[in-house]
């Protein structure tokens, strides 16, 4: 064995965990895609995520260069560790049959490259907003956080604000359209 295997192999597990971190919430939308809740969302992921390691031996060998083939690499193991979840469920009756789920799976497999475009452009476009404008757009949709609580904390008429949202909200729709097409023309 050779004295820097040890190394290689801290590397490779460290390369395998850059990987995963960077592209868990697209896994993650993926996986919960398909499943009826987000606790089976949880253990499937969970469970993508050793398989994952299991197999990454056989990924690194043939497809690091383009980090977008891990994502689609690891929703087809997700594909399959959803399946087995259902199976095993296959008690409950308001689980999907395995075709429904093999065609949502097929579908969000083609667009994991849209939605990851769509990401990157809401992210963008929330970095140009003040901090409080990134509050305020974010209030409606972060749990304990209202406009109304906002409107309580600093003074403002809660009026104003929805009105301060509806404005940014427009813009955001507007920014992220041409960030969009921006992407679109450069590929």
């Amino acid at each position: 064995m050779k004295a820097n295997d040890g190394s290689d192999r801290e590397q490779h597990y460290n390369d395998f965990v850059a990987l995963l971190s960077r592209h868990d919430q697209a896994i993650r939308r993926f996986v919960r895609s398909l499943l009826p809740n987000r606790d089976a969302a949880d253990d499937v992921v969970q469970e993508t995520a050793l398989e994952c390691w299991r197999k990454f031996d056989s990924f690194t060998g043939t497809q690091t260069e383009d980090e977008n083939e891990f994502v689609r690499w690891a929703c087809v193991i997700a594909r399959y560790k959803a399946l087995s979840w259902l199976r095993d469920q296959g008690r409950d009756k308001l689980v999907f049959r395995e075709s429904v789920i093999e065609a949502l799976a097929t579908s969000a497999l083609s667009q994991l490259d849209q939605r990851e475009a769509e990401r990157r452009a809401v992210d963008g476009c929330l970095a140009k907003l003040s901090d409080a404008q990134r509050k305020l757009v974010l209030s409606v949709h972060s749990p304990g956080q209202s406009v109304a609580s906002i409107a309580k904390e600093t003074g403002q008429q809660a009026r104003r604000l929805y009105y301060q949202l509806d404005t940014l909200r427009t813009s955001l729709q507007r920014c992220i359209e041409k960030q969009l097409q921006k992407e679109l023309r450069h590929g």
